[in-house]
């Protein structure tokens, strides 16, 4: 079967995420030599989130060489062919540090309309999740689909918290609005997974505030493909978003429980 323009670069970025995750697990499984930290002390970075992220920019320039890229770790990369790749070589950093299985490499392509195709990468979990524009979501090649939780106090509700212990305070003051109201709050620590994680219906929702582009610009689509609805409340003026995650059905009642 021959693919079209989308199929391929699916075929690409899923083939650069599987080989420089499974490169990278390899790695943290002999141990890290150089970890470092960047806006705040819990912000961290290791040597395997800057050599993934030069491996799949320079696999790009070599195979796509117009086509802008913005990645986590070394910024952007200008193009003109209209399409740009963002890049989060580890999201999950601290969990990569501490050896936990929840953190992936996140690839999603964007054209002038928005996010073309999706891959989410999970190494230590053996699973792939990608997407493309128009043709639902999958998981390790099996279609999926979000959950179908129609009472919200059976919802299971994912969130995150900010480098900025100041940001943390602010976030953790939202739970007692809503811990009452819901099943139960879970935080894994890489936003693209939690993305995923709504996408394959182990979660009914999920939340976040101070995220970047390349945190959820594939696992947005592959939440959507999948039949999630999915908000970016960031302003164009700022350089971080706010972003919800949900099944249709509760999407309103947990926007007005975490953002009012």
């Amino acid at each position: 079967m021959t693919l079209d323009a989308h199929g391929q670069l699916l075929v690409l970025a899923r083939e650069i995420a599987v080989r420089v995750g499974d490169t990278a697990l390899a790695g943290r499984r002999r141990g890290l030599r150089n970890v470092e930290t960047k806006s705040t002390s819990t912000d961290m970075v290791t040597e395997w989130d800057r050599a993934t992220e030069r491996e799949i920019v320079a696999t790009l320039q070599r195979l796509r060489p117009n086509d802008a890229i913005v990645g986590e770790e070394d910024g952007s990369h200008d193009g003109t062919s209209g399409l740009t790749w963002y890049i989060d070589p580890i999201d999950g950093t601290t969990n990569f540090l501490y050896d936990l299985p929840m953190w992936t490499v996140s690839i999603g392509v964007h054209d002038a309309s928005g996010p073309v195709c999706g891959v989410v990468h999970a190494p230590a979990l053996r699973e792939t999740f990608t997407a493309i524009r128009g043709r639902g979501a999958h998981l390790n090649g099996h279609p999926i689909s979000c959950g179908s939780v129609t009472d919200l106090t059976q919802a299971l509700v994912a969130t995150g918290f900010n480098y900025s212990a100041a940001n943390r305070v602010i976030q953790a003051q939202r739970f007692p609005k809503f811990i009452d109201k819901i099943r139960d709050v879970r935080r894994l620590g890489s936003a693209s997974l939690d993305l995923c994680f709504v996408a394959c219906g182990r979660y009914d929702g999920y939340f976040e505030e101070h995220l970047f582009p390349w945190d959820f610009a594939a696992g947005s689509l592959i939440a959507t493909e999948a039949g999630a609805q999915f908000m970016n409340f960031g302003a164009d003026s700022e350089p971080s978003s706010a972003v919800l995650a949900a099944n249709p059905i509760l999407f309103d009642q947990i926007r007005h429980l975490v953002f009012d």
